[in-house]
């Protein structure tokens, strides 16, 4: 299909917008590449004239956090008819709220961290103490606190003594109204993006992250050198096989599309355990998805390319 326009959507107003706009710009550039014409976008008050003005063929959208990945964009590419890569609104509401996307991996009977979700005013109400107390009662320690929604890690932490929940919740609650406290795993912490084909979902190589500080928050993803990766993860065939299929489920039960990327703990009894998974993946210069294309001996461009072809087949038999 010669001569398709893309608009890539990339920047916003949340928490992740720099973050954005560099996966962005290297998104776009990834496209260009490949032969398509694209433009780069933000996502403000002009994002509707810009879309009927100039009507692409179909958008990509780079948008981490927020309207990005809950589904609220996605829903308004949808109203005015315009094709885009991945999951649709329902999805994208499903995959973002991280209790809803860890019950139904629950469900069938997958593992998942024990959690509880405690909202802002379950503190205020019930007082903060009474209920840190009860929680290191029922869960122990060491605890992994983050918010119920977002990305990058932001408010995330992990807790092991008791007496910093108390700066824990409230790190979180600077990024959310509501707290999702988990039972720490130790083990390998990989990431496994999953990339639909015409054979349907497949997993590509999973990708072991290493982080300096033992914990792989903000800054130990967008600081290079702060964390050491491998690609593919350093797991036997048993455990490379298992995340693969973790991930491709994950992808299949909430009904995403075309790409996600889900992050797992390998236990050191082989055991897999799903985190959360991811509807915009990162693609800036020390983001997993890029290291996972390269394993698999492809590249941003190859496969992005591909799924806009996904993306405007799907408009055209609308």
């Amino acid at each position: 299909m010669p001569d398709r326009f893309v608009a890539v959507l990339a920047g916003g107003l949340s928490h992740e917008r720099e973050v954005s706009l560099r996966s962005g710009r290297r998104l776009s550039a990834a496209l260009r590449s490949s032969g398509l014409s694209v433009a780069e976008w933000d996502a403000d008050g002009h994002l509707l004239e810009r879309l009927r003005a100039e009507r692409p063929d179909a958008v990509v959208i780079a948008l981490h956090g927020g309207e990005g990945e809950n589904g609220s964009v996605q829903s308004v590419l949808d109203v005015v008819g315009v094709p885009y890569v991945g999951a649709d609104p329902r999805a994208c509401r499903r995959a973002w709220d991280k209790p809803t996307a860890k019950a139904e991996l629950d469900r069938v009977g997958l593992s998942t961290p024990d959690w509880v979700v405690l909202p802002h005013t379950t503190f205020r109400e019930l007082g903060a103490q009474p209920v840190l107390d009860a929680l290191v009662e029922r869960m122990g320690l060491p605890l992994m606190l983050k918010p119920d929604q977002g990305g990058s890690a932001l408010g995330a932490r992990v807790v092991r003594d008791a007496a910093e929940l108390p700066t824990a919740v409230v790190g979180c609650l600077s990024y959310g109204d509501t707290v999702l406290v988990e039972r720490f795993v130790e083990g390998v912490e990989v990431a496994v993006a999953v990339v639909e084909g015409e054979d349907g979902p497949r997993a590509l190589p999973a990708v072991e992250i290493s982080p300096e500080g033992g914990v792989y928050d903000y800054e130990a993803r967008y600081v290079a050198g702060l964390t050491t990766y491998h690609a593919p993860a350093r797991l036997d065939a048993a455990g490379a096989r298992a995340v693969g299929e973790l991930a491709v489920a994950a992808h299949r039960l909430l009904g995403l599309r075309d790409i996600s990327r889900t992050d797992a703990i390998v236990s050191p009894d082989g055991s897999v355990h799903f985190l959360e998974v991811n509807v915009s993946p990162g693609l800036t210069e020390t983001s997993l998805l890029p290291m996972a294309f390269e394993a698999a001996g492809s590249s941003v461009g190859e496969v992005y390319a591909q799924l806009v072809d996904r993306a405007i087949a799907r408009g055209s038999r609308r």
